[in-house]
C-alpha cells in the first residue's frame, strides 16, 4: 500500500467513526435484546433486526459473495463492508429496545443509589 492510499484510508476511517461506534453498539445490544424477546419481556419483536442479522451471518458463511473470498484482500473487504453496513442498519432498528431497556433500568433503580 502506498503512503498516499494509507493516508487516504486513515482519513476516511476518521470521518466514519460514528459508523464504527454504531456497529459496536449494535453488536453489544443484539444479544441482550434476543434474550429479552425470547423470555417475552420485550415486545414488539423487531423482526427486521432479526432478518438482517440472519442475512449478515448467511453472507459471511456462504461461499457465494459479490466478490469471491479467494481474492484475498478484496474478497474479505467486501464482506466487511456489507456486514458492517447491515450492522449499522440493525442498530437503527434497536432504538426502541434501548429506550425500553434504559427505562426499565431507571424504574428498578435502588432508592439508595440516588443519595
Amino acid at each position: 500500500m502506498t503512503p498516499l492510499s494509507t493516508w487516504w484510508l486513515l482519513r476516511r476511517l476518521k470521518t466514519r467513526v460514528w459508523a464504527v461506534r454504531r456497529i459496536g453498539r449494535a453488536l453489544k445490544t443484539f444479544v441482550p435484546m434476543t434474550r429479552d424477546v425470547l423470555r417475552g419481556d420485550f415486545r414488539p419483536v423487531p423482526w427486521s433486526a432479526f432478518g438482517m442479522t440472519a442475512f449478515a451471518l448467511a453472507y459471511l458463511i456462504m461461499p457465494f459473495d459479490l466478490i469471491p473470498d479467494f481474492l484475498l484482500i478484496i474478497g474479505l473487504v467486501d464482506d466487511v463492508i456489507i456486514v458492517g453496513w447491515l450492522l449499522n442498519r440493525i442498530d437503527l432498528r434497536l432504538v426502541d429496545y434501548r429506550a425500553w431497556k434504559y427505562a426499565s433500568v431507571d424504574t428498578y433503580a435502588s432508592p439508595h443509589s440516588a443519595s
